[in-house]
């Protein structure tokens, strides 16, 4: 559970569970955390925000089968809407066999390019698939490949007629599978190292994921190191900074939407994680089954983030003998 996760308006009893377990989850007490929050649900079944924190939980312990189909619980934000889950002409997809759907966005951008993949998953099983997305990942999503309709969410998008809809984040329990092969074509090869050491300030947990400003300054002065912020490179979306990753050797970054862009693409990835991850990279583990291309470097303790930058530069010095 991050920061962005803290209970908001709920029943100050249910609220003080969230809470717990939110602090020794802080703590890395995970078992603890878990075995609060289930108490918590023995006691307020009705409770929906236990259920789906407790699910992020378990997605990190590796927990999936429990983990996802209490992760379907969670509250849907797909932004520029009200809350909930949208009112089509057509159904929400329940597993059963379709021969058309529609993929919505939900989330943020690395959790729209991150469930991306399962376009590959639909087409592979002959299912006609349109993707509704970020207009900001409309041309990346292009490297998608042929079968693939692109929408952009911007404006007023005439949506396709479908046998189904579905919601991104809910594909893996829907589908039961984890694809793991790059999916974002890409080049092969490259020079040099593009990193990004601090992601949006605005972004809520940005204070645990990014590193201080001194030590990304030092970072960027490394020999063969390119700054791929977007103030840096000027990309207009992030079919711009896949061009540029396209040319490099690897990718350094903490967790944000380029990680999951170079994963995706399948470029050597190094990416730097704090002390309490969030689900989707797993605990105790320097590999992600999502992305067979990263890397993983972890904060030891809070705020350590000397250790997981000391561990890079070493592993990048290994990688250029």
């Amino acid at each position: 559970m991050n920061a962005k996760d803290r209970p908001a308006t709920l029943p100050p009893t249910v609220a003080a569970v969230i809470n717990l377990g939110f602090d020794l989850e802080s703590r890395g007490r995970y078992d603890d955390a878990i075995a609060v929050l289930r108490a918590g649900m023995a006691k307020f079944p009705q409770a929906g925000d236990l259920a789906w924190r407790l699910g992020l939980m378990l997605l990190r312990e590796g927990e999936m089968e429990e983990g996802w189909r209490l992760f379907e619980t969670r509250p849907v934000h797909m932004g520029g809407r009200e809350a909930g889950k949208p009112a089509l002409g057509f159904p929400e997809w329940d597993g059963r066999p379709i021969k058309s759907i529609l993929i919505l966005q939900e989330q943020g951008l690395g959790d729209q390019i991150m469930f991306a993949r399962y376009a590959h998953w639909f087409r592979a099983r002959g299912v006609e698939t349109s993707i509704l997305c970020h207009p900001l990942l409309a041309r990346l999503f292009a490297r998608l490949g042929p079968g693939v309709r692109i929408l952009p969410a911007q404006g007023r998008v005439a949506l396709p007629t479908c046998d189904a809809w579905a919601l991104g984040p809910s594909l893996p329990f829907l589908t039961k599978a984890q694809p793991g092969a790059p999916y974002l074509r890409a080049g092969s090869g490259g020079q040099g190292v593009g990193l990004v050491a601090q992601g949006n300030p605005g972004h809520v947990n940005d204070a645990a994921r990014s590193l201080p400003a001194s030590l990304a300054a030092e970072m960027l002065a490394w020999p063969g190191v390119r700054d791929l912020t977007l103030a840096a490179t000027g990309a207009k979306d992030l079919e711009d900074t896949a061009a540029i990753v396209d040319g490099l050797d690897v990718v350094v970054t903490v967790d944000t939407a380029v990680a999951h862009l170079a994963g995706a693409m399948g470029k050597p990835t190094f990416l730097m994680l704090p002390f309490v991850p969030d689900w989707r990279w797993m605990r105790e583990r320097a590999d992600s089954p999502w992305y067979p291309s990263m890397r993983l470097f972890r904060q030891p303790a809070p705020g350590d983030w000397r250790s997981v930058v000391e561990a890079v530069r070493a592993a990048l010095e290994e990688r250029s003998r």
